[in-house]
């Protein structure tokens, strides 16, 4: 059975295609005389033969790389989705229907859609959940929201107390970063006179803010 079998414990392709084409312990099959891909990967499926997986490895293997690298796939990553498309076919053997097709469009369909994963995986790589730019900021505890929202209020209830011309300085400054040479060109007004009244403003800006302390 698939769950008894340890091969199946491991982690690395490679090795559990390489332990599943073991021999078996005691050689008593008649898979060497099979002559059908279907019939060698229905004896997979219903006894399941490792004797006839090392033959449906040994027919398959080296088309599959050919037919994977005519498709672009570099050889390297070629043997690997054989191994892939191998292990898939000794752990989907079940499914397996000779009335529906036959053992070669079942395995060579296999392997077209290996490679499509690949591919995605390769123009769409899995997002690494540990990146720093993901981590979303801590949540700042409930009593320093509630200080920070009081001290926002304040500042724009200061700058209201402030006159129209300064707070609105201000605001261009402060708020949405224009440059002072750009306020002074807006508003027809000399550089200097714009630096003087937002000193002015910040002055009296802070005055407002003890007063409220």
């Amino acid at each position: 059975m698939r769950g008894s079998d340890p091969a199946f414990g491991g982690v690395l392709v490679r090795a559990t295609v390489e332990r599943l084409m073991m021999p078996e312990t005691a050689p008593t099959e008649r898979v060497p005389e099979m002559q059908n891909l279907n019939d060698l990967v229905l004896a997979v499926a219903r006894e399941r033969s490792r004797t006839a997986f090392a033959a449906l490895f040994s027919h398959f293997a080296p088309r599959l790389k050919s037919y994977l690298m005519r498709l672009g796939t570099e050889p390297g990553q070629a043997e690997e989705l054989v191994q892939d498309v191998m292990l898939r076919v000794w752990r989907r053997a079940e499914t397996f229907d000779p009335t529906q097709a036959n053992a070669n469009t079942w395995i060579f369909t296999i392997a077209r859609n290996q490679r499509i994963d690949a591919v995605r995986r390769e123009r769409r790589p899995e997002i690494d959940l540990t990146d720093p730019a993901l981590v979303p900021e801590p949540v700042p505890p409930a009593d320093r929201t509630l200080e920070a929202g009081q001290e926002t209020a304040r500042l724009n209830a200061a700058i209201g107390a402030l006159p129209n011309d300064q707070a609105e300085l201000l605001r261009l400054a402060y708020y949405e970063g224009t440059p002072h040479s750009a306020i002074s060109a807006e508003r027809g007004i000399p550089l200097g006179t714009v630096k003087s009244r937002l000193r002015l403003a910040l002055d009296r800006l802070r005055r407002l803010l003890r007063e409220d302390i």
